[in-house]
């Protein structure tokens, strides 16, 4: 369902009513999101969605560089992890860009706030 809005002055409003609450929080209008490349793996964090193309910016994102909990990228896009203790993500990197991006999956907020409560792993 598309968000309803209001131009008021050439300015266009979204209603907070007319927005999914399932979806993850957005940075600027950018989405939270589980990218995986080709070959650089796989990372959580803020992208914009409108931009097409195998190369983007990714900001506030974290390496998903082992998970548990979850069976799939896709599982884990919707419910987050159920076993946070096993999952091993590095801090957050504040902008990162991607080369060879291959797929984008969109996060509600419970995966989101699950990936983002996951302790910082360190070797």
């Amino acid at each position: 369902m598309e968000p309803q809005t209001i131009k008021i002055d050439d300015i266009e409003y979204v209603r907070a009513d007319s927005v999914s609450q399932d979806m993850a929080s957005t940075l600027d209008g950018m989405e939270y999101c589980i990218i995986r490349t080709y070959s650089a793996g796989v990372f959580a964090g803020y992208i914009d969605r409108s931009v097409n193309g195998k190369e983007r910016t990714i900001y506030k994102s974290r390496r998903i560089w082992y998970w548990k909990g979850a069976a799939t990228l896709s599982q884990l896009s919707q419910e987050g992890t159920s076993k946070p203790d096993e999952c091993k993500f590095p801090c957050e990197e504040p902008e990162k860009d991607l080369t060879e991006i291959i797929e984008i999956i969109p996060c509600t907020k419970k995966a989101e706030k699950s990936i983002k409560g996951v302790k910082i792993w360190v070797e």
